[in-house]
């Protein structure tokens, strides 16, 4: 086993550590930091295969921004994990099958690319000179030309994500006060302010006597 091999494992066991440790920490800070963990193992692997690119790629948009968003939404809507656990055990059986099922269909893909006995067809990359390779050029061109439906849905899956992030985000709060538009433009300025008519000047009291004792004065 050659130097690269060894890195590959390396990296491979790290990383299937990070993701075991994702679903099953107790802290959702620390699901979200061995999450990084596993972002910088992928790219690491990446690497290897001289896909600088994809590499770069996740850790700059992944670790640098999608990461730092989680952080920012799992401090913000302060989740009561008591809550969250309460019926784990009486959804286990569907989560474990859903979870079972995605697994088969992983490998059954993974299976059959293994399996495919035709050799890869070559990247056509427009307007390249002879003997200049760019993996990202070559990337480009194969996800809008050969593998332009996925990379919509994958798009239309990520505007979703936003809408659904902007609303558990602007959720009402029972703690802020808040007035409505339409109630501040129908309100009247008598029910903002009451005129009082007051006497501008009062006359002082008498002043009490010297001998005079508190039962006597009032």
């Amino acid at each position: 086993m050659d130097f690269k091999a060894g890195l590959f494992y390396v990296f491979s066991a790290l990383l299937l550590f990070a993701a075991f440790r994702v679903v099953t920490a107790r802290n959702p800070v620390h699901a979200a930091l061995y999450l990084v963990l596993a972002f910088f193992q992928a790219a690491m692997i990446w690497m290897l295969l001289k896909a600088e690119f994809l590499a770069i790629a996740l850790v700059l948009v992944y670790v640098g921004a999608v990461m730092v968003l989680f952080l920012f939404v799992v401090m913000m809507l302060d989740i009561n994990i008591d809550s969250m656990r309460h019926g784990f055990w009486r959804h286990f059986p569907l989560a474990g099958t859903i979870g079972a099922l995605i697994a088969l269909e992983m490998a059954a893909v993974l299976m059959g690319g293994f399996r495919a006995s035709e050799a890869p067809k070559p990247i056509v990359v427009l307007a390249q000179a002879a003997g200049q390779a760019s993996n990202t050029r070559d990337l480009g061109v194969l996800l809008y030309s050969e593998y332009v439906l996925p990379v919509q849905i994958a798009a239309v899956i990520l505007l979703v994500a936003i809408i659904a992030a902007i609303a558990l985000t602007l959720r009402g709060r029972k703690d802020s006060k808040h007035i409505g538009a339409s109630a501040q433009i129908s309100v009247r300025p008598a029910d903002r302010l009451r005129m009082v008519q007051q006497a501008p000047t009062k006359p002082a009291e008498p002043l009490p006597e010297a001998g005079a004792s508190p039962e006597t004065k009032a």
